[in-house]
C-alpha cells in the first residue's frame, strides 16, 4: 500500500473512532438518565467501573479515568446521595474510603449492560468471529495509547 493509500484509511479510521466515542457518549448520557435523572455521565461510567471490577477507592478511580480527584469526589457524593454507591472505611488505610455499588444500583446496570449487549450483537451479525476478534484487538491496541 502506498503512503497516499496508508493516509486514506487512517483517515477514514479515525473519522470512524470519532463516530464511536460520539455515539459511546450519547450511549453514556443516556445510560445515565435511566439510573437517575440527575446522574451525570462521569458518575454513570465511575459506578459501571466500581460494578464491574469490585470495590475501590476515590484515588484509584482518578488515576484510572485520568480525572481530577474533586470531580471524582463530586461524583461519588452524587452517586451514595441516590442510594446507588455505598462508602465504607478501608481497614488498612483509615483514610481511604472503600467503594462498592449498592444491589440496586448492579441490578440496573446488569439491565443496562444486557441492553448494550444485544444492540451489539444486532450490529456485529453480520462479521465472522475473526473479523470481531481483529476489531477487538485493534481496541485493545487503541487503549493502551
Amino acid at each position: 500500500m502506498d503512503t497516499d493509500t496508508i493516509d486514506d484509511v487512517m483517515a477514514d479510521f479515525q473519522g470512524h473512532l470519532n463516530l464511536i466515542f460520539a455515539r459511546a457518549r450519547t450511549m453514556w448520557k443516556e445510560s445515565a438518565a435511566r439510573m437517575h435523572p440527575e446522574l451525570q455521565p462521569a458518575g454513570y461510567k465511575l459506578l459501571s467501573f466500581i460494578s464491574r471490577t469490585g470495590p475501590t477507592n476515590a484515588h484509584q478511580l482518578a488515576e484510572r479515568f485520568e480525572m481530577d480527584k474533586s470531580m471524582v469526589s463530586r461524583q461519588i457524593r452524587m452517586l451514595e446521595e441516590f442510594d446507588l454507591l455505598e462508602s465504607r472505611p478501608d481497614e488498612h488505610d483509615g483514610r481511604l474510603r472503600v467503594l462498592t455499588a449498592t444491589p440496586e444500583a448492579c441490578r440496573m446496570l446488569a439491565e443496562l449492560r444486557g441492553e448494550h449487549a444485544e444492540r451489539m450483537r444486532t450490529v456485529l451479525a453480520g462479521l465472522t468471529p475473526d473479523e470481531v476478534k481483529a476489531a477487538s484487538k485493534a481496541f485493545s491496541l487503541l487503549s493502551e495509547v
